[in-house]
């Protein structure tokens, strides 16, 4: 690699060179060389290495999409590229009992790795860490030892699995939404998070090793397209006819905390399944005190906020119960007995407490019942409207994403005590029909065109297929030169004559409309201005 005017920076420096799909480089640089760099012909953009993090059974069917419905010899040349934290192979999630060897197009690798072995199912699989440093519980493969990844990858893919629970919670069959397709395996994301110069050096192998779908749920906070790793690596996907499939967010349920948003890909809000699990508390048995440290030991202790129970249990508590305002939209793992309860339970415990001379109380086993109230957008899932782009409708759908059972690597806990690992091959996350606004707020803020409707996807009736010149267009529209344009697609795109590329003139299959606030009408209605007028009839 030749950069001119810093002949000084030596190979050592250089952390990746992307070039199977697109073209860039990964380079350790001082702020000024950075600064230098960016103002350079060709460069589209320099940005830091940052971190992004990890966004979080019954789903497919409660969508409409039974396990009964045949799937075609099409299915199994299907590959998903999944970008996550790897993949635990021996999950009978993966089994490829029934598959036959790799479709002809596959070109990616599962050479060279330790501990690990690919099979017709998982059909490749590498990993990324761009400075070589790892930390004790990190695996130098793309093995995974955190659970996201092997969650992520059995929701897209998975084999169906019978009689699978987490300690008998969800008991049933598990399966992905495509169980016949193969999966490639792109370990990006490590104990400390997952960084930029590793997610696209994943991608760039991904486009090239020829899978057809790529799935990453994962985000972080920038407000440019081509500063975002996730936005860069999705649009060269999508020049390669591949689409890419990520998480709207984990930063509800406040307004504007998308984390990605770009249009060339689709960005999935979090909705709830007919499925709750729950863990009751009854009054009366063990001990019960308000939080105390030095009287926790052997009792069930009562706190104000929500955590995650590594505090009472380093105390000697036996169990503890916690009260707040957030919103219960998903259940999680604690290393203790524990119930998260509204604010309204939380206080009548506590009046209990204190009238009675000797409290106690019961955290019940944790149970499941029919959620009557599903879909709905999970209070985390992040909301609209397009940070960029207001008029381009962000997140673009819903689908299934509070407390789904799927495969789980077995070396992970299911808690937030690493020392305390419970065995378990299946874990829950919390990872378009229309929906009702009332029950949803933020509307489709939250939930997009409304939740997956699978089977009418297949056959949706007239399409208008968006191809990369429409994309090229609305970049024009948003103040791309030809020059920049060429540095980003690496051929001679060019702005078309007579086009603007205004954001209604983008094929896209829903449209929204960003208005002035009240105010500015009213400042209209008392004023003779020609702009005001205009304004007011375009609207």
């Amino acid at each position: 690699m030749h950069m001119p005017g810093f002949s000084h920076i030596g190979p050592e420096s250089l952390l990746y060179s992307y070039k199977r799909s697109f073209h860039g480089f990964a380079v350790e640089l001082t702020e000024q060389e950075a600064q230098t760099m960016a103002g350079m012909d060709g460069v589209v953009s320099v940005f830091p290495n940052e971190k992004k993090e990890l966004h979080t059974t019954r789903s497919w069917d409660f969508l409409g999409f039974p396990k009964q419905v045949e799937t075609t010899t099409i299915g199994s040349n299907v590959i998903i590229g999944v970008l996550d934290s790897g993949i635990w192979p021996e999950s009978d999630s993966f089994n490829d009992k029934g598959f036959g060897p790799p479709p002809s197009k596959w070109k990616g690798t599962c050479k060279g790795l330790t501990n690990f072995t690919c099979n017709n199912k998982i059909i490749g699989a590498r990993y990324y860490r761009s400075d070589g440093e790892y930390e004790k519980a990190d695996i130098k493969s793309p093995r995974d030892s955190d659970g996201h990844g092997t969650h992520v990858s059995s929701t897209a893919a998975g084999n169906i699995v019978s009689m699978a629970s987490v300690q008998g919670l969800g008991l049933g069959t598990a399966r992905g939404g495509f169980p016949s397709a193969r999966i490639a395996v792109y370990k990006i994301c490590w104990l400390f998070g997952c960084t930029d110069a590793d997610i696209l050096a994943a991608f760039d192998d991904a486009i090239a090793d020829g899978v057809d779908i790529i799935s990453i749920s994962l985000g972080g906070s920038t407000n440019n397209y081509f500063t975002d790793s996730i936005a860069i690596g999705a649009f060269h996907a999508m020049r390669n006819g591949i689409l890419t499939s990520s998480s709207a967010g984990n930063r509800g349920p406040d307004l504007a905390t998308l984390s990605n948003f770009a249009p060339w890909y689709l960005s999935v809000a979090a909705s709830t399944i007919d499925r709750k699990f729950f863990t009751e508390v009854q009054l009366g048995l063990a001990s019960i005190i308000h939080w105390t440290r030095n009287l926790v030991k052997g009792k069930i202790v009562l706190c104000d906020g929500e955590n995650d129970g590594v505090g009472q249990l380093l105390a000697g508590a036996v169990g503890t119960v916690m009260q707040g305002r957030r919103p219960n939209s998903g259940v999680f793992a604690f290393p203790l007995p524990a119930s998260y309860l509204s604010l309204e339970d939380g206080n009548n415990i506590y009046s209990y407490i204190n009238s009675t001379r000797s409290p106690t109380a019961t955290i019940l086993k944790s149970n499941e019942r029919r959620d009557k109230f599903a879909p709905n957008i999970a209070t985390f899932s992040s909301r609209g409207p397009n940070p960029t782009s207001h008029n381009i409708l962000k997140p673009d759908l819903a689908a299934p994403g509070v407390d789904i059972l799927a495969a789980w690597s077995p070396i992970s806990p299911i808690s937030e005590i690493s020392d305390i690992i419970t065995m378990t091959k299946f874990g829950v996350l919390l990872a378009a029909v229309p929906m009702s606004a009332e029950k949803n707020p933020g509307a489709e803020f939250a939930y997009g065109a409304g939740n997956l409707n699978p089977l009418n996807a297949s056959n949706p009736g007239l399409i208008y297929d968006i191809d990369p010149l429409d994309y090229i267009k609305y970049l024009c529209g948003q103040g791309f030169s030809t020059k920049l344009l060429q540095a980003i697609t690496g051929d001679k795109s060019r702005c078309p004559k007579g086009s603007d590329g205004a954001v209604f003139d983008l094929n896209y299959p829903s449209f929204a409309l960003s208005t002035p606030p009240l105010e500015f009408y009213k400042s209209c209605f008392q004023s003779d201005s020609d702009q005001c007028w205009t304004t007011n009839m375009y609207i």
